[in-house]
């Protein structure tokens, strides 16, 4: 099997309300983007997969990649991660491409991606991940609705100028609540964005007392307390503190999250493999955490698409107890807008998932809010490829460069 054509779609869905994300402070969000691709075999086989964009910034991937894919094998993935990994060196970090082969891996084999990787399908509990920071009262109303709704776990997000507010944000929602929700917060300072609103960077001192409070808080886990590549301070940290660190979301694969194990940095690791080296990398991530005893659990907070990705991680790995991360502010980010181009991923009344058994990474892309939602701005097929090289190269260097392939 070999790729025959490579589609790129920018993808805008404008929300029903403003939406004001932590990790931008200050940043109001109107729209949910995100990069589709779409990659077709000599078989007639298509695969999809999306990486989460600010805009258009991807408008020149199609000729970086496109000579990359046209021609490979879909089914090897080690080539796939290689070719990724090279177009990663000339542009942008890549690795959100590789599910769309695991994709048309399951659809040619009729099965799931999760089964392809040793997993089987079972409901799963998810937690209420929210977004942005509210008052910490009307946090407290907000959960106990959601609650009603089924929701047993929630995440907060703290982002004050000062450890003070922080705390005292924890401190009134846990009081607020009791103990009807277990709680986990997500300090977002693996990778501080501060373009808008200044807020500080936390150092290991200020980590270590938040860390404290969230435990007096009974507190479940700490999300990136420090920056994402720290790796010392975040090892000394998960050594001091009593409650969960979790962290690794966004970082380069397991290149640099290898490194976190040696240095036994968090208690839960949860790369999301959109960001963090694609489905074959994390699944190391998921094999390292059994083997040294540490939890997964991934990061969702992209689109539809990438919570299909990372559920069928969490499908694939067997010995998980923890509830999957479930993206959800009303009433700008709902399940609608979110998923943007395919059917809203919904839990039932007690806050779980029924697993999808359709093969491949379970989604099925709904054409008309493509046409509504999307505009393709590249498309290459094996021939276009050809004559692109012609056209910029000339046909005696084409030529010779077709030799050097083939020979290579």
């Amino acid at each position: 099997m070999k790729i025959k054509a490579i589609e790129l779609y920018h993808v805008s869905v404008p929300l029903p309300q403003t939406f004001w994300p932590t990790w931008i402070p200050g940043y109001p969000q109107t729209h949910n983007r995100f990069t589709l691709i779409k990659i077709v075999t000599d078989e007639g086989i298509t695969g999809y997969s999306a990486g989460t964009a600010l805009g258009i910034e991807r408008q020149g991937l199609g000729d970086l990649i496109g000579g990359y894919l046209i021609g490979a094998d879909p089914t090897d993935i080690e080539q796939v991660q290689g070719l990724l990994k090279q177009a990663g060196y000339l542009g942008w970090r890549n690795f959100w491409i590789e599910p769309a082969c695991w994709d048309i891996i399951g659809k040619k084999e009729g099965k799931p991606v999760y089964e392809l990787l040793g997993g089987s399908a079972r409901p799963i509990d998810v937690y209420l991940s929210t977004g942005e920071m509210h008052d910490p009262n009307r946090r407290v109303d907000e959960l106990l609705a959601m609650r009603e709704r089924g929701f047993k776990t929630a995440k907060l997000r703290v982002k004050n100028a000062s450890l003070a507010d922080d705390i005292r944000h924890i401190e009134v929602v846990r009081k607020g609540i009791g103990d009807a929700m277990a709680l986990g917060v997500d300090a977002n300072q693996g990778w501080l964005v501060t373009i808008v609103d200044k807020v500080p960077a936390w150092d290991l001192a200020r980590a270590r007392d938040f860390a404290a409070a969230c435990w007096d808080n009974r507190i479940d886990w700490l999300e990136e307390p420090l920056d994402s590549r720290d790796y010392d301070g975040n090892a000394e940290l998960k050594r001091y503190s009593k409650v969960k660190i979790s962290g690794a979301e966004l970082n380069y694969g397991w290149d640099e999250i290898k490194i976190m194990f040696e240095k036994d940095c968090f208690h839960v690791y949860q790369p999301d493999a959109t960001f963090a080296g694609g489905i074959a990398q994390v699944k190391k991530v998921i094999d390292a955490c059994r083997d040294k005893q540490r939890l997964y659990s991934p990061h969702t907070w992209t689109n539809g698409i990438g919570f299909y990705v990372n559920w069928n991680m969490v499908l694939a790995d067997r010995g998980n107890t923890l509830p999957l991360e479930y993206p959800l502010e009303e009433p700008s980010w709902v399940p609608e807008f979110r998923e943007g181009i395919i059917e809203p991923i919904i839990p039932d009344s007690e806050g779980r998932l029924a697993p999808f058994t359709g093969p491949g990474l379970g989604f099925e892309i709904d054409e008309r809010r493509l046409r509504k939602y999307g505009t393709r701005f590249f498309r290459l097929t094996e021939t276009g490829l050809k004559i692109k090289v012609i056209r910029e190269k000339g046909l005696r260097a084409a030529l010779d460069l077709k030799k050097r392939k083939e020979k290579g």
